[in-house]
């Protein structure tokens, strides 16, 4: 399998072109020498804009690794809907590999979430350096999979300050979009919260919200968003306010799964409903 890399667009600016001569990065270089690549190996890059882009080793130094960027390529492997995972962060190492997995299933947004239960509290410069870390796993989660777009890790926070700012005030997400109220351009958005309540199962409730957006001719692109708790779940007081700003409760069954669990279930699921095209 040709090795690929990821090169991070400068000032949100694409990096790669065709013809273009590039000194790659060094954590990417880095990567180049301990596969033992040698001028003329063959990479793909991409820089998260969309495709990848064929490439070759033109030299090696001790430190430094140029490549020769070749013809752009259009592929995509992501799903043709947006993914969002809001969760408390498990304790130990279970978070690296949720956002792995994560990453590899093709979620787009990863929300790192401060709650009432969490044992992991991360707050300043240690919950900016944890984001950092948790970002670049996703990126090398991308270079391995074979995605073209790396999902964003979201900076920690409070789980009510984060709920707060996703409500949107006395009309439903998905009643505003499919009535077409406000822009045209809305996402079609499903917000759900893993609930040990009684609760429609997460299939039913991704099914009958993919036939709400089949049913309505311009309905704009699909928005899936999931809030799950740490290692104890949500509290009663953090359920109910999610609630009250418009989530659904949903179930995945009478087993008790862990914090780390849940969320790759759910993209599981979801990776089903939404094969790569």
């Amino acid at each position: 399998m040709t090795p690929r890399l990821y090169i991070a667009p400068e000032d949100s600016q694409p990096t790669l072109a065709e013809g273009l001569t590039l000194s790659l990065p060094e954590g990417a270089a880095r990567h180049v020498q301990v596969l033992r690549l040698q001028p003329g190996s063959a990479l793909r890059l991409f820089d998260g804009s969309g495709g990848e882009w064929c490439a070759e080793v033109q030299a090696m130094g001790k430190r430094e690794v140029h490549v020769i960027v070749g013809a752009h390529e259009l592929v995509s492997r992501e799903l043709p809907a947006e993914v969002t995972l809001a969760m408390g962060v498990p304790a130990n190492e279970r978070m690296d590999t949720l956002v792995e997995k994560a990453a590899e299933l093709g979620v787009t947004h990863i929300q790192p979430l401060l709650c009432e239960r969490s044992v992991v509290r991360l707050e300043g410069e240690r919950a900016a350096k944890r984001v950092a870390h948790w970002q670049a796993v996703a990126i090398a989660a991308c270079e391995q999979s074979g995605r073209t777009r790396v999902p964003m890790v979201q900076a920690m926070q409070s789980l009510k300050a984060w709920v707060q700012t996703q409500t949107q005030a006395h009309v439903p997400p998905m009643q505003k979009a499919l009535t077409g109220e406000g822009s045209g351009s809305q996402q079609l958005v499903h917000r759900g919260v893993l609930s040990l309540r009684q609760a429609q199962w997460v299939s039913d409730w991704l099914q009958a919200g993919r036939c709400a957006a089949g049913g309505h001719p311009s309905s704009p692109a699909e928005h899936w968003m999931f809030l799950s708790g740490p290692e104890g779940g949500l509290s009663e007081a953090e359920e109910d306010l999610a609630l009250r700003a418009g989530w659904s409760p949903v179930s995945l069954g009478a087993r008790v799964l862990r914090a780390d669990t849940a969320p790759m279930t759910v993209m599981g699921l979801v990776s089903a409903l939404y094969p790569p095209s």
